[in-house]
């Protein structure tokens, strides 16, 4: 996996947060803990958006056509 650098600009109140971390062995450096910060962020970002979107759906209508095809299907099932 290819690894850009980057700057950025931080409060020092939470650099001194993750220095301790650091320091502690939670990370092995700053960049791997503000990456798995980010990964953490971003990940819960697009649970975020997948629960919004599954909000936008219409319940009745998945069910209905949900049962649709079970209705199908038993049809084809053999006897036992």
């Amino acid at each position: 996996m290819s690894v850009a650098k980057i700057t950025i600009s931080m409060e020092q109140q939470l650099l001194e947060k993750i220095d301790q971390m650091v320091k502690n062995k939670a990370f092995g450096n700053r960049s791997q803990a503000i990456q798995s910060a980010v990964k953490d962020k971003i990940n819960k970002l697009e649970h975020t958006r997948l629960a919004k979107e599954c909000a936008k759906l219409d319940m009745k209508y998945e069910q209905d056509f949900a049962d649709e095809g079970l209705i199908m299907e038993l049809d084809e099932w053999p006897e036992y």
